[in-house]
C-alpha cells in the first residue's frame, strides 16, 4: 500500500489544501491519504486556533468529495508539538508495509534543513512537495530537491498546483470583519463556522 500523509493546522481548512490534495492524487499513484490537523505545529504561532474537534470537522466536510482520503485524530491526541518525524515514526509501526509519502508546500521544503530529525523524515518517507508556481521558480525548487536528495538519500517529488493567493490567517481575519468568503472556503465549511460562530469576535 502506499499511503500519504497530509498533516496541517487547518484554522480552517480552505480550498488550496483542497486543490493542494486533489493536485497530489492526480499525480501520485496513492491508496490512501490520511489528513492530520495538528495540535501544536512546530513551525507558527497558534493565536487564535480553533479546538481540535472543530478542524477535525471542517477537514471532514472540506475533503468528504474525495475518494481515499481519510481523517486522522492522531497527532491531536498527543502532548507538546506535532513534529512530523514522530508521526511519521508511529504511521511507519502502525503500517509496515506501507511506502510512506509525506506532503508539504514549497515553502516547507526550502526550509526542510531545519526541521527535527529530518534526515530521518527522508528515510521514513517519500516528500511530495506541492509547488505553487509562483511561490518560487521552478528551476530554483527542483535543484533545492536535487541536493537534498544527493546529500540525504531519500525521494522527493515535486508536483504542481495553481495558486492560491490567501492564507488562513486573512480568512479569519475577513471572518472577523463578516466579509464574504464562499469563493476561498467549501461552502459546507462557511456553514459550519457561522453555526458555531468560529473566528469572530
Amino acid at each position: 500500500m502506499k499511503t500519504a500523509l497530509y498533516g496541517g493546522t487547518f484554522n480552517p481548512v480552505h480550498k488550496g489544501h483542497f486543490n493542494c490534495l486533489k493536485t497530489v492524487l492526480d499525480s501520485v499513484d496513492l491508496d490512501r491519504v490520511i489528513v492530520l490537523p495538528d495540535r501544536i505545529p512546530p513551525h507558527k504561532a497558534s493565536d487564535g486556533l480553533v479546538s481540535g474537534k472543530d478542524r477535525m470537522n471542517m477537514c471532514r466536510l472540506a475533503f468528504e468529495g474525495l475518494d481515499k482520503v481519510s481523517i486522522s485524530d492522531w497527532e491531536l491526541k498527543q502532548k507538546g508539538k506535532s513534529y512530523s518525524v514522530i508521526t511519521l515514526r508511529h504511521f511507519h509501526k502502525k503500517y509496515p508495509g506501507d511506502k510512506l509519502f509525506f506532503i508539504m508546500g514549497s515553502d516547507m521544503l526550502l526550509s526542510f534543513e531545519q526541521w527535527f530529525e529530518y534526515k530521518e523524515i527522508l528515510k521514513l518517507a517519500s516528500l511530495v512537495c506541492v509547488s505553487r508556481e509562483n511561490a518560487v521558480t521552478q528551476n530554483d525548487l527542483k535543484a533545492h530537491a536535487q541536493r537534498l536528495m544527493k546529500e540525504n538519500g531519500g525521494e522527493i517529488i515535486i508536483v504542481n498546483t495553481k495558486p492560491f493567493e490567501v492564507s488562513s490567517t486573512q480568512i479569519r481575519d475577513m471572518i472577523k470583519k463578516s466579509a464574504d468568503t464562499s469563493c476561498y472556503l467549501d461552502k459546507n465549511v462557511v456553514k459550519y463556522i457561522e453555526e458555531n460562530e468560529l473566528y469572530m469576535d
